[in-house]
Formats: C-alpha cells, structure tokens, sequence
C-alpha cells in the first residue's frame, strides 16, 4: 500500500506554522510580487541618474501599449497583465485560508462597505491634493522623473483599462505590503516600528523608479496607510483611496495632458 506523505514541516494539522516557514512564505510572496518590483525599480532608477540630463527631462511611463497599432491584441495583453498581477493576492487568500481565516482577516471583505468607501474617500482626498504638489515641487527642484501615467491609444477600452489598472495596482499594495506583510511581521515578533519601517520602505522603494521624489512621497504615504491600518483594522478603506488616487492620475492625466499648463508631459 502506498504511504500518504506526511505534512509539511512546520505546518502541522491544527497547530501554528513555525516562524521559519512563516519567514520563508513571507520571502517568496515578496519575491514574485512587489519585492520584486522593488529591485526592478533600483536598476530602473539606477539607468536613469547615470544617464545625461537631468531626471526631470527623463520620462516614467506607466500605462502604455503593449501591440501599437493593434487594438485587439493590445487589450488582450492590458487584461493579461492586470490579471497575472493579482495572482500574488490569489496565492496569500490561499496561505490565509489554511490559517482558517481568508483576507477577511486584513479586512478586505465586503462586511463594512459603506465606511470603507466613506473612509477611503476621505483619505484619498487629503492625500490626492498634497500628493500632487509634493510630485510637482520635487520634479522642479530635479529630484523626479516626469510621470506620464498612460500612454495607451484613444480606443473604446482605453478607460476601462485605466480604471482596471487602478483597481489593480491598489489590491495588489495594500492587502501585500499592509496587510499580510503586517501581519507575518506581527507572526514573526518584529515591533510595531519596526514593521511599520518595513512596510513603508518597500512602498517607496517599487515607486524608485519615478526618482527620489517618488520614494520618499510614497513611504510618507506607506507611514499613513499602516497607521490607519493599525487604527481600524482592515485594508478595504486603503484599497478604496489608493483606487481613488490612481483612478484620479490615470484617467485625469488622459483628459487634462496637453490642455493644462501646470501639468508636465513627456
């Protein structure tokens, strides 16, 4: 007869997994996700000081096309890349299931939708307006790349896609980079600081690639979202104000590029 193989070492049925295959989860989570993208974003930013003239005459294009002149197939590849970036998210629902819990243990659910949208909004208000000038002082002293946030073709899909895109990039941040990563921190024994340090220097370190100004508004942004996090308890208010900010930049850089002055374009 043919032996079942045993459990996994260190997740054992009904006990506590060990605190070195939480450490090990926590590494390749980050590995194929946003740690990742941080290293990406180094080389990135890397090329761009080393290479002549200034950051601010270098462009960081963020929703571009991916088959020009091929509208069909361009979609395909925009809804193919959106939906392989969440997959990260699909495998820690997974880690957390085993745990018996799911996401909603981060509060991402749909328990509480009305204060996550009225939470969400409020956020992504005073972090929108602030945000702004902080990226427009920063590229004028030459401390960041000019941001282009789309560059897609004027098809029928194209806001669609931003919006996806948007929605995307929120889910992917806030359950990884606040949620579980807080809570493996917390698993793991790391002080509140600590933890907190962690979290908001790899949200700044993936948006390196934008320049220096980019890093630092997006670790103050990091030190925000893990306080409120800490305070309520749950992530759906901060994927609300991060869908709200980038829905604002994506689709607002789209109908205002070239008809505003005050808006810098590639």
């Amino acid at each position: 007869m043919r032996a079942e193989p045993g459990p996994t070492a260190g997740v054992l049925p009904g006990a506590r997994p060990s605190r070195r295959f939480l450490r090990d989860e926590t590494v390749l989570v980050l590995a194929l996700s946003l740690g990742a993208s941080g290293v990406s974003a180094l080389i990135s930013f890397i090329g761009s000081v080393t290479k002549p003239g200034g950051l601010k005459d270098q462009a960081a294009t963020l929703n571009s096309s991916a088959a020009p002149g091929r509208p069909w197939l361009d979609l395909a590849w925009q809804l193919f890349g959106i939906t392989t970036a969440l997959v990260p998210v699909a495998l820690v629902a997974h880690f957390l299931l085993r745990e018996g819990s799911g996401l909603k243990a981060l509060g991402f659910d749909r328990t509480r939708p009305w204060p996550d949208l009225g939470r969400g909004a409020a956020v992504a208000a005073v972090i929108g307006s602030t945000g702004i000038a902080f990226y427009l002082a920063a590229r004028g002293l030459g401390f960041n790349l000019t941001v282009v946030p789309e560059d897609l073709p004027d098809v029928w899909w194209k806001y669609p896609v931003l919006v996806l895109s948007a929605l995307q990039n929120s889910i992917l941040e806030e359950v990884i980079v606040v949620g579980y990563l807080l809570r493996r921190l917390d698993q793991l024994g790391w002080s509140p600081m600590a933890a907190l340090a962690a979290s908001s220097v790899l949200r700044g370190s993936y948006h390196l690639y934008q320049g220096i100004g980019g890093f630092v508004g997006n670790m103050a942004m990091g030190v925000v979202f893990v306080l409120l996090y800490r305070r309520w308890g749950r992530v759906g208010p901060l994927v609300v104000a991060h869908s709200l900010l980038d829905i604002g930049a994506f689709v607002g850089y789209a109908l205002l590029a070239g008809k505003v002055g005050w808006l810098p374009t590639a």
